[in-house]
């Protein structure tokens, strides 16, 4: 019974390690194309957020940022280790769009635990390795999945609300509002996320950081390009004078003209991306079919060698080309 048992996980292990291999292959092929075409707009974003030689040396010293990471600085010697990676600095930006108000380190201590005290429950339980591993990661990983999901609504809907939160700004200006009070008027008759988000910046300027820094942590704290595009124009305005009401019109007509053609191009578009779901999941349907209609058919593809590695190449283009669809129907407006 045991030998039956470590044949078997032996056998899945010769299985998933091929299928696993071929996913990061795929992903790290779409990464390296991803990062080759990106040049240019991650040039924008840093004209947007104002990144130049003076910015640079400032950020040398003590800015915002670090002031708010010392607020959440780490206690506990896996925290402190999980700081070190970019990763946990882009997570714990992630809590904060969507919402939540936790510490991104503690957070994947948290996780970490209830995986691996999962993982020695399922193990004294008599599961199979394979199972007890896979339960865990999914035990780690759903959940942050399920935090950038959140994220991505979250940021979705504040761009549905911008529209109305520029043109009720503008009213605010033109019935003689100051901008702080104006700020103030949105975070009470808008609901979240840009009630919360301009909320947020009333009550930082109103503790004594100037409007102008208050507006620069909004938009690092969305990352949104319409935001920025606010943020920059309020800048400007308050350098150089001008009718901003004018300019909030503008842009909030420019905004409500992205949604609607952002909508038409996903409409346009849904074919493509039904596609691409269509022709990376029929190929496995298919196979479980024919597995479980005739299991001698395929044997050849999990036992022979040179089946081995054609069913991992298989899974390379099946992910490529999947990833290729992905980008092709990604239209960016």
């Amino acid at each position: 019974m045991l030998a039956t048992s470590t044949a078997a996980a032996s056998g899945a292990l010769l299985i998933a390690l091929p299928l696993l291999g071929s996913i990061l292959l795929a992903y790290g092929v779409y990464n390296v194309v991803f990062d080759l075409r990106k040049g240019d707009r991650q040039r924008i974003k840093e004209r947007l957020r104002g990144d130049g030689p003076r910015r640079a040396e400032a950020r040398e010293t003590l800015t915002l940022d670090d002031f708010r990471k010392q607020t959440r600085a780490a206690t506990g010697l896996l925290a402190r280790w999980f700081t070190r990676f970019s990763f946990t600095s882009h997570f714990q930006r992630t809590l904060e769009q969507a919402n939540l108000a936790w510490s991104a380190p503690q957070t994947l201590v948290n996780l970490t635990a209830v995986a691996t005290v999962l993982l020695a429950v399922l193990l004294l339980l008599g599961v199979g390795p394979i199972a007890a591993v896979a339960a865990a990661l999914a035990t780690f990983v759903v959940p942050i999945l399920y935090f950038y999901r959140r994220r991505k609504k979250r940021l979705a809907r504040l761009v549905g609300q911008l529209p109305d939160v520029f043109e009720l700004l503008s009213q605010a200006l033109r019935a003689g509002h100051s901008l702080a009070s104006a700020m103030q008027l949105i975070s009470r008759e808008v609901p979240d996320p840009a009630g919360t988000e301009f909320a947020r910046v009333f009550h930082e300027q109103n503790l004594g950081l100037k409007i102008d820094d208050a507006l620069r942590n909004l938009a690092e704290r969305v990352d949104l390009l319409d935001v920025r595009l606010f943020v920059t124009a309020v800048l400007i305005q308050r350098q150089v004078g001008g009718d901003l009401a004018e300019v909030l019109d503008k842009i909030g007509a420019l905004i409500r003209e992205r949604i609607e053609l952002h909508g038409m191009v996903q409409v346009l578009t849904a074919e493509g991306r039904l596609s691409g779901y269509v022709l990376l999941a029929l190929p496995l349907i298919c196979l479980l079919a024919m597995q479980g209609l005739n299991p001698d058919y395929g044997k050849t593809l999990f036992t022979d060698p040179m089946g081995k590695m054609l069913l991992t190449v298989a899974g390379v283009m099946q992910l490529m080309g999947w990833a290729m669809i992905k980008k092709i129907v990604n239209i960016k407006v």
